[in-house]
C-alpha cells in the first residue's frame, strides 16, 4: 500500500517515531514456553536491513550498536537461521534474511493499517490515496470529481500512465487497468466495460471510401496504437496482427489519435468512451460495427490486506457505484455504411 514512509536500500520502510517506540518495548511474548521477539524486535530488524549497519540503527534509536546486534542475534537464534552476512565493514542480508524481511514489512504494514483504521473510524475517512489511472482520463473525471466533493478530507495523488505498475513497490494504494489479472496477490473489482470502434471522419471517407472487409482495411491509412509495456501494435479486428503492414502513424496516445482522425488523417481503432461526443456530433463515423462487438473491462486493483484503510474502502465502493454495469459503446451514436473502397 502507498504511504508516506521513506524507503531505504532494501525497499524497507525507514522506521518512524511511532515504530521507534515499538523498538523500546522489551521482549515479553512467550509462545509454547519460548521467548518470542516483540514488534520492537521486528521493527529493529527492518531498520538494520534498511540502514545496513548496527551502529547507524543504534544512533537513530539512541542505543549502542552492541545492543542492536544482540537483538538481531537473539532473533537469529530463535529462528535457527542467519539473517545477515557480517564482516568488519559490511552487513548484507542472506537469502533467508530477504525472505524474513518481506514478512516483517507486511507485519508492520498491517499494524500501521490497523492503527489508521481505528483512528479514521472515529473521525471519518481521511488521509492520502495514491492511485494509478490510465492516461486517458476522460472516463474517470466525473467519478473522481464527485468523490472529492463527497470526501474532502481524503487527499488524492493521481498518476496517469498506461505502463504496468507494481502497487506495493511503486507505492500505489490502487490502480485501474484493463486485461487479465497477472498478480494473484491483488484484489479486484470490475468497474465497467467498453467497446473499441473503428472510426474515421466524413471527410476521409469522402476521399477514400470506407473499408468493406479486412483486406480493404489494409489499404487504408491507419492511426495505430503501440502498447508501452510490450512495444507491440494493438491488433485490429479483421486483420492478422502478424501480417499487418506498417501504418502511416503509430503512437501511444488516445488523444492524438482522436485528433488526427478528426483531421481526416486515417482510420483509428479507439475506445468508444473516447469518441462518444464526436460520434454524436457526426464528426466521426463508426465502421464495420458487426466486427467490433468485443468488450473490454476496466478493473480496480489493490493489494490484499485484512485491514483495508477506510479511505481506500470508500474510494473502491464509490468508484464501483459510479461506473459499475456501464458499457461504453453498446450502441454507437453514429453508424454509417460508406461506399466500399
Amino acid at each position: 500500500m502507498g504511504s508516506d514512509r521513506r524507503s531505504g536500500k532494501y525497499g524497507a520502510p525507514v522506521i518512524e517515531e511511532k515504530w521507534a517506540k515499538l523498538i523500546n518495548i522489551s521482549d515479553k511474548f512467550v509462545f509454547n514456553g519460548e521467548r518470542m521477539d516483540s514488534l520492537g524486535g521486528i521493527a529493529m530488524f527492518v531498520q538494520v536491513a534498511d540502514s545496513g549497519s548496527f551502529s547507524a540503527t543504534g544512533r537513530l534509536l539512541g542505543l549502542s550498536s552492541s545492543a542492536v546486534g544482540k537483538s538481531v542475534a537473539r532473533m537469529e537464534a530463535r529462528l535457527g537461521a542467519r539473517l545477515f552476512q557480517r564482516s568488519t565493514r559490511h552487513l548484507a542480508l542472506t537469502a533467508e534474511g530477504e525472505k524474513f524481511l518481506q514478512r516483517c514489512k507486511r507485519i508492520l504494514a498491517e499494524v500501521e493499517a490497523a492503527e489508521r483504521e481505528l483512528s479514521e473510524a472515529s473521525s471519518g475517512p481521511s488521509g492520502r490515496l495514491r492511485i494509478s489511472l490510465p492516461r486517458y482520463s476522460g472516463l474517470f473525471e466525473p467519478a473522481i470529481g464527485a468523490f472529492m466533493q463527497a470526501y474532502p478530507a481524503i487527499e488524492l495523488d493521481l498518476d496517469f500512465s498506461d505502463a504496468m505498475v507494481n502497487l506495493v513497490s511503486d507505492g500505489f494504494d490502487a490502480a485501474v487497468r484493463t486485461g487479465e489479472l497477472a498478480d494473484s496477490s491483488l484484489m479486484r473489482r470490475k468497474l465497467c466495460t467498453f467497446r473499441r470502434l473503428l472510426v474515421a471522419s466524413p471527410a476521409y471517407l469522402a476521399r477514400h471510401g470506407g473499408p468493406a472487409d479486412g483486406a480493404a482495411l489494409l489499404r487504408h491509412a491507419r492511426l495505430d496504437y503501440r502498447f508501452p509495456a510490450t512495444g507491440r501494435l494493438e491488433p485490429w479486428p479483421l486483420m492478422d496482427a502478424l501480417a499487418q503492414p506498417a501504418s502511416g502513424m503509430v503512437c501511444n496516445s488516445v488523444e492524438m489519435r482522436v485528433f488526427l482522425a478528426l483531421q481526416g488523417q486515417g482510420i483509428a481503432y479507439l475506445p468508444a468512451f473516447a469518441v462518444q461526443r464526436e460520434l454524436a456530433a457526426g464528426q466521426l463515423v463508426s465502421l464495420l460495427d458487426a466486427h467490433t462487438q468485443a468488450r473490454t473491462a476496466f478493473w480496480l486493483l489493490w493489494p490484499a490486506s485484512s485491514h483495508l484503510p477506510p479511505r481506500l474502502r470508500v474510494f473502491i465502493d464509490f468508484l464501483v457505484a459510479q461506473l459499475q454495469d456501464q458499457t461504453f459503446g453498446a450502441r454507437p451514436s453514429s453508424e454509417s455504411s460508406p461506399p466500399a473502397a
